[in-house]
């Protein structure tokens, strides 16, 4: 039965993807945009039974790891990011919820799937020796066209020791109805704890924050591996789920953690989804509203200092209407002025190598963007990178492109309907930093990007986590050397060195050199 189910869910992915994107850009690619919302809620404690000792032979010891740190100037984050997402770890999460709080999540999804309403839950964290126990932490469903019910069929209940468990996105939140210390893991409060949807290889969104980091671009959230592990009260056993993504939530506390990279971290963070190519032709016309904890998706979506909407509003405007008619030399000192212009294309120059097709400049999608102050026309602009599941080789026929291997870096995107990197590339002195930064992650000897070093990391992982991707959904057991199956180009590989569609070599052949 469960065969037919996949079967059928795969029909139906490639039915989506299909219609999602035509010649007039209207697209909805089959992942997720990420709703996050203002803590809050009453109190209603869960069972705080943290059981799951015995998973049904899946709960060998955790390797020992690999020690060092290969990421430069991360020193505003140690003792707090740097240990809780850790590369070279394997943190487990235990999470125990009562029955009647997992059914009102069940229930909630059948009544609104795109529901961002909290149950009650205790979670327990182990890594590096430590044990961390939340009592009374939150727990929400998460993504946008993958979300998925954790558990059966709609209108089924949770069945005691015989569920249907199901890989799906989910939202710890800590904090979330206790405001105090005790409820944060090295001041942090928020997991994004995410299955590895569409990712046989086990690695692609992870890679893609590594690199990241790798290259400095501190602006991209960070993320590592886990385990999971699901107790509904009176089973016997608690669900494993296997190993997921967690990721670093994009939030005020984001903010407040780079304060001082940011040069301030009281303003306006805005989340951006499909359709936000920030050009003034458009902008009005699109939603552009506040965080009102509603889970509706907006296509500019304010995610900090909300009481002061209007005035972000407006500088959002102001910024865009500068971006799409400001020209020549007036424009070239503008943006450098606003903007940390190399910061900028470092970061996109990241964001092509991998390619990353469902971005900004191609399908005007997943991003955040944060102002450092609230001045309509004195701040600094800061792009945020997000959502990186769909590259290394998961390529679509969307926007301009059709090939995210060896589509030209210089022309990711239609520039004329989303201006930001287009229109600075115009400019030779921009151009070479972005043109410099590509030829940098694919050099042998900086270990970046290139197919050796890249390799050679991503089996270091796989070595890591092989053992305990069997999981008790019965869903993405092995881990396999393939892109996406509703992608266009399926004969891509990322571990496969003398493969000729060996992405990374790809890639690197698509780089201009000047």
């Amino acid at each position: 039965m469960k065969k037919i189910f996949k079967a059928i869910a795969i029909i139906i992915a490639l039915s989506t993807l299909a219609v999602a994107c035509v010649e007039d850009n209207v697209f909805v690619i089959p992942e997720d945009p990420n709703t996050e919302n203002p803590e809050g809620g009453d109190e209603n404690k869960g069972d705080g039974e943290n059981s799951g000792e015995d998973d049904g032979g899946k709960d060998e010891p955790t390797p020992e790891p690999p020690t060092g740190n290969d990421y430069p100037n991360t020193s505003w984050a140690a003792g707090e990011l740097d240990w809780v997402f850790d590369m070279n770890a394997l943190p487990e999460i235990r999470i125990s919820v009562t029955e009647e709080q997992w059914n009102a999540l069940l229930m909630e999804f059948d009544r609104d799937s795109n529901t961002s309403e909290y149950i009650h839950c205790d979670a327990e964290f182990k890594s590096k020796g430590e044990t961390h126990n939340f009592v009374d932490a939150g727990l929400r469903l998460r993504g946008n066209t993958s979300r998925r019910r954790p558990e059966g069929n709609g209108g089924e209940m949770h069945k005691r020791d015989n569920a249907d468990w199901h890989h799906c996105h989910f939202m710890l939140n800590l904090r979330k109805y206790q405001k105090d210390d005790a409820h944060e893991l090295h001041n942090v409060r928020k997991l994004h704890l995410k299955w590895h949807k569409d990712d046989s290889a086990y690695c692609r969104e992870l890679y893609c924050y590594d690199l990241f980091r790798r290259y400095g671009i501190w602006t991209a959230a960070y993320s590592s591996y886990c385990r999971l592990w699901i107790h509904v009260e009176g089973d016997k056993e608690a669900a494993y789920y296997g190993v997921y993504e967690m990721i670093e939530a994009i939030d005020d506390k984001y903010v407040k953690k780079r304060k001082e990279l940011f040069g301030d971290h009281k303003h306006n963070l805005w989340k951006c989804r499909w359709g936000a190519n920030l050009n003034y032709n458009d902008i009005k016309g699109a939603s552009v509203h506040f965080d009102d904890d509603s889970g509706a998706s907006y296509t500019y979506e304010l995610k900090s200092n909300i009481e002061n909407f209007e005035a972000a509003k407006e500088q959002l405007y102001a910024f865009s209407k500068n971006l799409t008619h400001l020209e020549d030399q007036e424009f070239h000192d503008w943006i450098a002025k606003v903007c940390d212009v190399r910061l900028l294309l470092r970061t996109y120059a990241v964001n092509v190598v991998v390619g990353m097709w469902d971005d900004y400049w191609n399908n005007q999608n997943n991003y955040y963007i944060y102002f450092n102050s609230s001045d309509k026309e004195n701040y600094k602009f800061f792009f945020i990178p997000f959502d990186y599941d769909n590259t290394l080789g998961t390529s679509s026929n969307c926007g301009v492109q059709s090939d995210s291997g060896s589509h030209n870096p210089l022309e990711w995107g239609n520039t004329d309907n989303s201006p930001l990197i287009g229109k600075i590339l115009k400019y030779e002195d921009y151009r070479k930093i972005y043109v410099e930064a590509l030829n940098e992650l694919c050099d042998p000897a900086k270990g970046l990007f290139h197919y050796e070093a890249s390799i050679a990391r991503i089996n270091r992982w796989h070595d890591m986590i092989r053992n305990y991707v069997n999981n008790d959904t019965e869903e993405d057991c092995k881990i396999e050397d393939y892109p996406a199956g509703w992608g266009n180009i399926h004969d891509y590989r990322i571990l496969d060195a003398n493969s000729p569609m060996n992405f990374f070599k790809v890639k690197a052949q698509s780089i201009p050199k000047n």
